[in-house]
């Protein structure tokens, strides 16, 4: 199969996949208790049945929850992902307009956490048995095991409020009115603390499975008939061990860096970064019905773009594998 039919092909199970996924969230979202009229009403300190039933209108809430439902499907056909009741926009523009830093940070983390996850792995796969694998083997295991809101606290009190080595909240200085390049290193002070934290868990992940793997590879025919040519240890683990073994880190890392988004919304929170993660958590207090399901909808848009991606990334990385739909 070619590359574009592959792609057609991927693209047609990730529009059947969103589709499923936006109607499952309508209805878990209307399944969930407490009433947006109710919030605003409360908000206003008047909740008389009469004002109830105004803003019941006003955003649709009266109506049959079938007809709500293909209102809901047919605006996000045309990208039209709802009005936001509590802060009178509309939901794209919320979006979007808090959509770069929790990419910019889901990035950051992203990169950190593979990098260095790979690398510790292939170190603790060649000094197997030696200090240096407990080492980064107990590393991985504390790191994976540590709660990821324990690590943003404690990050924050050492080297934010204790050491004073970087910001401690926020997404740039506020006032200092930086332009260029000094507002992007103004940022990215502030972008070291959250994203290490978020890292810090798949970094675990991805040297765990790259010691594994290359262990694994390590005794593979091929390897012990490079290794009898007499190539050197350091052409045989860079050339055929860990071309190999970075294979199955690839797959994981494709998979979960969609859930780098569902991550983010604690550490955005605790960071106060000004993300979608953030945005969501706000929604779900207010009660912000439409927020909520386009959050949901672009989350879910990213995670399978992250996985088409993958696909294609893995193909470059071992061409032996051939596209299938």
């Amino acid at each position: 199969m070619n590359l574009p039919q592959f792609l057609a092909g991927r693209f047609a199970k990730g529009i059947i996949v969103l589709f499923a996924i936006a109607v499952l969230n309508f209805f878990l979202i209307r399944a969930a208790p407490g009433d947006p009229a109710q919030v605003l009403a409360g908000e206003a300190g008047a909740a008389d049945e009469v004002l109830l039933q105004q803003l019941r209108e006003r955003f649709g809430l009266d109506q049959p929850l079938l007809q709500q439902l293909w209102i809901y499907l047919k605006g996000y056909a045309s990208l039209d992902l709802g009005f936001s009741y509590r802060q009178q926009r509309p939901v794209l523009d919320l979006i979007l307009e808090r959509l770069p830093a929790t990419l910019l940070l889901t990035g950051a983390a992203f990169i950190v956490s593979l990098v260095l996850g790979t690398l510790m792995g292939a170190l603790a796969a060649r000094r197997a048995g030696r200090w240096q694998d407990s080492l980064i083997t107990t590393l991985a295991l504390v790191f994976y095991a540590t709660p990821l809101f324990w690590v943003a606290l404690l990050s924050q009190i050492a080297f934010a409020l204790k050491l004073g080595l970087v910001p401690n909240v926020g997404y740039e200085t506020i006032g200092a009115n930086y332009t260029g390049l000094a507002r992007a290193l103004d940022i990215g002070r502030y972008l070291i603390l959250p994203a290490l934290t978020l890292g810090l868990f798949f970094t675990a992940l991805y040297a765990r499975m790259m010691r594994a793997s290359m262990l694994e590879v390590a005794g593979a025919d091929f390897v012990k008939t490079a290794r009898a040519k007499g190539l050197s240890p350091a052409v045989v683990s860079r050339r055929h061990v860990a071309r190999n073994a970075i294979l199955p880190v690839v797959t994981l890392a494709g998979l979960q860096a969609g859930q780098l988004v569902g991550g983010a919304v604690l550490t955005e929170t605790v960071f106060a970064w000004p993300g979608i993660g953030r945005l969501m958590f706000d929604a779900l207090v207010q009660r912000d019905y439409s927020v909520l399901l386009g959050v949901f909808f672009i989350s879910s848009a990213m995670v399978v773009g992250f996985n088409i991606l993958t696909d294609l990334v893995y193909r470059l990385v071992d061409p032996r594998i051939e596209a299938t739909s």
